[in-house]
C-alpha cells in the first residue's frame, strides 16, 4: 500500500482494539493499546497502538494525539529496559510499504537488542510462544 489511501476498519490492529482477535496486552489505557508481537524480531518485541483514531501512519495523525502517544510509547520503551536489561533498544515506525509498513494501522514498535543477536526479519513468519509472551508482559507491565 502507498503511503496515502484509505483506512481499513479490518486491518488486524484494528480488529485487536476491538477485541475480535486476541492479544498479549502489556499495558492499556484511553489512549493506547500495547502488546506483544507475535512475530517478534528479538525476545520482548513489543506494539503500540493508538486507539480511536483511523490514523494508517503516523502523518495522518492528529496533532493533538502526538504527545499523548509519544509519551506512552516513552513510557513503555523505559519500562521494556527496565524489565529485560537488554543491551540496546529499538523504537521505529513505518509509514507506507516503501518504508517497511505491513498493518495499515499507525503503530510503533519497541524492539529489545541483545548483543551477538540479529533481528529476525519484520513479518519473518516464526510465531511465539503465547505463554512465553504472556510471561515478558507480565514483567513489563510490572516495571511500568
Amino acid at each position: 500500500m502507498s503511503l496515502h489511501g484509505t483506512y481499513d476498519d479490518d486491518n488486524l490492529f484494528a480488529k485487536i482494539l476491538r477485541g475480535e482477535i486476541p492479544s498479549v496486552k502489556v499495558y492499556e489505557d484511553a489512549d493506547v493499546l500495547a502488546f506483544m508481537d507475535i512475530f517478534p524480531q528479538t525476545r520482548g518485541h513489543v506494539l503500540v497502538v493508538p486507539k480511536n483514531v483511523r490514523a494508517r501512519n503516523f502523518l495522518e495523525l492528529p496533532a493533538a494525539r502526538v504527545a499523548p502517544l509519544m509519551e506512552r510509547v516513552h513510557k513503555l520503551a523505559i519500562a521494556t529496559e527496565k524489565a529485560l536489561k537488554p543491551d540496546g533498544l529499538t523504537v521505529t515506525q513505518f509509514n507506507g510499504e516503501d518504508a517497511g509498513q505491513t498493518i495499515f494501522h499507525l503503530h510503533f514498535h519497541i524492539i529489545p537488542r541483545y548483543a551477538g543477536q540479529r533481528l529476525a526479519g519484520h513479518s519473518h513468519g516464526q510465531k511465539a510462544d503465547i505463554a512465553e509472551l504472556e510471561a515478558i508482559a507480565k514483567e513489563i507491565a510490572a516495571a511500568l
